[in-house]
């Protein structure tokens, strides 16, 4: 038990030297989201607040922001940008289909997502130039370039520690909360989360551009390991253990508030206080029956379920709809890298056997999760709300390789954006015949970022401040006006 006012050595204005460490290795008794939270804010920088250097941002178009990666890199070939009248071993097996919108086509392997044309941008000629996973990738979820680009099983650190999308959402969100002098939004959940888990090469590395980089650890979008198709599903960090009830743990939240009361005196950096924020975000989040319903996927029922599929993916992005509507700005969904994905071809990232892992593994679970994704935000009057991005690091090679797949390509690619703000119904840009490289409509990673920013009111141009203090913009791109509605 813990004794306030004992007789030894004090410090805290009566808590003893003993007493504290116990309280600090007690926490909410085991928690694993305060901890999460409090390891984010105890290396957390100053970033300073951001400016517009651009004038106010533009009316905002969509409440958030469901980013779907395709960690892997697929062909654009066999599903967004089919190239029919190529030869044999650049079209690959699969055939065209018409969409609903006319003259635009894609493959035969989306025919849910064909119907649903009519809110879809298809952009056929986004382009990193830069063949690694990493670097292209760092490039993608940036919008800065890798230093030096094609780097694969690149690290995570300075030159490279841009934040991610998510990051920059989380900083602003919070910014714009300050600016209007609230401690939280309409919901305790954080500004931006990832799941079900980080994006990493096959050698384990972990790719950069995926932390808040230079903004700090508090900045960081939230990261959850979890399996959403599994029976049973829960998110370990926002459940309590099954011995603490909700007494227990008014009680020990009591515990915690005294103890900070007490220890201010002995805050001189901040960090005490933005614990004090993380755990009172935490505990909000563990008696919000809002955020905790955003789990609760067995609410949803079979038949909503099955139709976003029971794989690993299909139930993250069902996840993703649910978190965005309990009031997340940013939900970023990575592609599942499961246990038993081939050495030689994990993910998209198809070397080998291309044709049969896309029939078989990637493009109808794809097909299923994204079109029902798509339809419920239409059914439900949130899609005109609800920006809707899907992207991975890079796309394939025209030519198909003697093992049946096709290598690294981030000359060109194809992504899709739909939703808030987004005129749908169109394909921008073009590659060549041959699928192989952009021949007009070129969209880099920097246009891509500053897109999205703003469709969800930021401007582009607003300014953060790294940690010494020296301004940035956001985006050194610019937003692609024909995709915008």
């Amino acid at each position: 038990m813990l004794r306030i006012g004992s007789a030894a050595a004090h410090l805290c204005q009566g808590l003893s030297r003993r007493e504290l460490l116990r309280v600090g290795a007690l926490g909410l008794g085991g928690l694993t989201l305060p901890q999460l939270l409090q390891a984010q804010a105890a290396t957390t920088t100053s970033p300073g607040s951001g400016k517009s250097s651009g004038g106010k941002p533009s009316e905002k178009k969509a409440r958030s922001c469901i980013v779907l990666f395709l960690m892997g890199g697929p062909p654009q070939h066999s599903t967004w940008d089919p190239k029919p009248s190529a030869p044999a071993e650049v079209r690959g097996e699969f055939k065209p289909i018409s969409t609903t919108v006319p003259g635009v086509q894609i493959s035969e392997l989306l025919p849910r997502t064909a119907q649903l044309a009519e809110h879809i941008a298809i952009l056929r000629a986004v382009s990193t130039r830069d063949n690694a996973h990493s670097s292209s990738g760092y490039y993608m979820l940036t919008g800065q370039p890798h230093q030096p680009m094609n780097f694969e099983n690149a690290n995570p650190g300075a030159p490279n520690n841009w934040p991610t999308l998510g990051a920059l959402v989380n900083h602003l969100h919070a910014k714009r909360l300050h600016e209007q002098g609230l401690a939280v939004g309409e919901s305790p959940l954080p500004a931006a989360i990832r799941l079900p888990h980080r994006i990493f090469n096959t050698d384990g590395s972990v790719w950069p551009g995926q932390d808040a980089g230079f903004l700090g650890r508090s900045a960081d979008p939230w990261l959850f390991h979890c399996e959403p198709a599994a029976a049973g599903f829960r998110v370990p960090e926002f459940s309590l253990q099954t011995d603490l009830s909700l007494d227990r743990l008014a009680s020990r939240r009591s515990l915690l508030d005294d103890l900070n009361r007490r220890a201010g005196q002995l805050d001189r950096s901040g960090v005490l206080g933005q614990y004090d924020t993380k755990t009172q975000q935490a505990i909000d989040v563990l008696t919000s029956p809002r955020s905790q319903k955003a789990f609760r996927l067995d609410e949803e029922g079979d038949a909503a379920r099955d139709r976003y599929g029971r794989t690993q993916f299909g139930q993250s992005v069902l996840l993703a709809r649910r978190l965005v509507e309990a009031g997340v700005s940013l939900v970023q969904v990575n592609w599942f890298r499961g246990a038993d994905e081939p050495a030689d071809a994990p993910c998209w990232d198809s070397h080998t056997h291309e044709a049969a892992r896309l029939k078989q593994n990637l493009v109808p679970p794809f097909d299923m999760a994204y079109s029902a994704l798509l339809t419920d935000l239409k059914d439900h009057g949130l899609l005109d709300e609800t920006l809707v991005v899907c992207v991975s690091e890079f796309g394939r090679t025209p030519q198909i390789n003697p093992q049946g797949g096709r290598g690294h390509w981030g000359s060109v690619f194809s992504a899709t954006m739909a939703g808030g703000g987004i005129r749908g119904g169109q394909a921008y840009g073009s590659s060549d015949s041959m699928g192989g490289q952009p021949r007009d409509g070129l969209v880099t990673p920097p246009d891509f970022i500053a897109t999205i920013f703003h469709c969800l009111g930021y401007d582009p141009k607003t300014e953060i401040h790294d940690p010494l203090g020296r301004p940035f913009p956001v985006c050194r791109g610019d937003a692609i006006l024909p995709l915008l509605g």
